[in-house]
């Protein structure tokens, strides 16, 4: 038995120069951080005493024969592409919802191969090529509209650089910023459940229709990663800087798609802003889920009391990546 544990994150800046569609020409980065909210995956060879051989709980609850017969399209995919020939129960459980734009999918894909490939004996595999997996599995054996950003963040954890295209296509750049600069940039962080989430594929589909349209746009947004790393490595004095360019960042990729934002959405940030909010964005492709909120500490519980009903979801920096926190080694064996 495996159980691993594998990091959502929150994206700063960049988000949409990951898409292939643009990175492979233009080249991308981004810049995010894993939080300590988690996916479990808890995976194990399945004793056969049962008229099923794939036992698969997530939101629903699946037992089936083969692998084609499986409905979580991750999880059909991994079990395929890891060729897994072992009859297999998977139990998935998250400290989140999935569809709110912290990379949920991403964290459970990672998170599944990292089990699999534990159960495999594969423990050599790098963070690196379980996120190069991860991103063919969504890309190109699912074709979800997708960047790759997410694959990696859950691989890697940590607070990063992330850029895209050029002969390496992946290079992933820890920010060493001193260890108060990441406590006051947490400690100005803010993250409230608008209410419901949403499709993050269908939603990036228009945005990723829309990227000739868009360079400008696109451009400007990847320019942020850079900048905002120099405000970073300025130290805390500088944050609010840090602030006002989420807010810009917001106002440009809001208008990247008209499915990323709507009224709900608009009003939420609004009431956050006359609060005392410097800036913030809503994570992910859009359309709901989570809204990160940047304000100094003596503005925000006028913020959480101005946005009273929607949850507030307190959350800390983590460095780790997907990781493996329980094995069973030598698994038995059953002859007949």
């Amino acid at each position: 038995m495996v159980i691993t544990k594998t990091p959502f994150r929150v994206s700063f800046f960049g988000g949409g120069t990951d898409y292939p569609s643009w990175a492979e020409e233009n080249g991308g980065a981004v810049l995010s951080t894993t939080i300590n909210k988690y996916c479990y995956i808890t995976c194990r060879y399945l004793p056969p005493f049962f008229d099923f051989n794939y036992q698969i709980r997530y939101t629903e609850q699946e037992h089936v024969k083969t692998i084609a017969e499986i409905k979580h399209p991750s999880v059909r995919a991994c079990l395929s592409f890891s060729k897994m020939n072992e009859r297999i129960e998977m139990q998935h459980n998250a400290d989140l919802p999935a569809m709110s734009g912290l990379g949920s999918s991403s964290a459970f894909t990672v998170g599944f191969l990292n089990a699999l490939y534990t159960l495999q004996g594969k423990a050599a595999i790098s963070k690196l090529q379980l996120a190069s997996d991860a991103i063919h599995i969504e890309q190109q054996l699912l074709k979800e509209n997708v960047g790759s950003q997410d694959q990696i963040a859950a691989a890697f954890g940590g607070l990063n650089k992330i850029e895209f295209g050029g002969p390496e296509k992946v290079r992933v750049s820890p920010v060493g910023v001193a260890p108060a600069t990441v406590k006051a940039l947490e400690d100005h962080l803010m993250l409230f459940f608008t209410g419901f989430s949403r499709n993050a594929s269908e939603i990036a589909a228009e945005q990723i229709r829309n990227i000739k349209t868009k360079e400008k746009e696109l451009r400007e947004m990847g320019a942020m990663v850079p900048e905002a790393v120099k405000i970073l490595n300025a130290g805390p004095a500088r944050l609010s800087d840090f602030g006002k360019l989420l807010d810009e960042s917001w106002r440009i990729k809001r208008g990247l798609s008209s499915q990323i934002t709507n009224r709900h959405i608009d009003d939420m940030y609004a009431v956050a802003r006359e609060a005392g909010a410097l800036g913030g964005k809503l994570l992910g492709a859009g359309g709901g889920g989570f809204l990160l909120v940047f304000a100094k500490s003596e503005d925000q519980a006028r913020i959480k009391e101005k946005l009273g009903k929607f949850l507030h979801v307190p959350f800390r920096f983590e460095n780790e990546g997907s990781q493996v926190i329980f094995q069973i080694e030598n698994e038995p064996t059953y002859t007949s």
